[in-house]
């Protein structure tokens, strides 16, 4: 793919929602989160998306404009914007919900991509509708696209952590997806590791 972004890409996987069974990832994210808290009190994540090697080569060419071998934050600046404006269709690829009902997210910020070490990160702050308070029930959210074209697994390395002033006890722990056999198939055929998926449960003591 040459001089791509996430809106074309998250077109492409509503088009292909129809063959989601048949249908492979073309693009691969890693996905860190911090989930931010004031107490006992959900504000907002921030998101890290670090997308694989080949998607950033053709990401960012043409995007060094003073020739000087980097992508700076301002480089980059259009593309984030084009990103986040595409991505709005898809809800961020970021779905929550609380005691069995939708938690909606309000509309990313403090939005940027950075490049470093051949890989390009897309970092967003989605605040959410309104903050949560987790006394009553846990909030439960996770990152995905449901047709696989987009591949977002969650890193090895520190995937999910709070932020903010976290009440005592409050926390927010990964829980992995037990491998399907969709999930399967589609590692064995396209030798991809794909046992990062799963939900980020968020909880705080009553």
């Amino acid at each position: 793919m040459r001089n791509s972004n996430l809106a074309a890409l998250a077109t492409s996987a509503l088009a292909l929602s129809t063959l989601a069974a048949e249908a492979h990832p073309h693009v691969f994210v890693s996905v860190k989160n911090s989930v931010v808290f004031d107490q006992q009190t959900v504000t907002s994540i921030d998101q890290a998306w670090s997308f694989d090697e080949t998607y950033t080569i053709g990401a960012i060419e043409g995007l060094d404009k003073n020739k000087d071998g980097q992508y700076s934050r301002e480089e980059l600046t259009e593309l984030a914007q084009v990103n986040i404006d595409g991505l709005k269709e898809f809800d961020y690829f970021t779905y929550a919900n609380k005691a069995g009902e939708p938690v909606k997210f309000a509309p990313p910020k403090d939005y940027w991509l950075d490049y470093a070490g051949g890989v390009l990160t897309l970092h967003l702050t989605l605040p959410l509708e309104k903050p949560l308070e987790l006394k009553a029930s846990a909030f439960t959210y996770s990152v995905n696209d449901p047709t696989f074209f987009i591949a977002f697994d969650f890193a090895k390395d520190d995937p999910v952590k709070t932020a903010g002033t976290a009440g005592s006890g409050c926390k927010a722990a990964l829980k992995l997806a037990a491998e399907d056999a969709a999930t399967a198939n589609l590692s064995d055929a396209f030798g991809v590791q794909m046992e990062g998926q799963g939900t980020v449960d968020v909880s705080c003591p009553e």
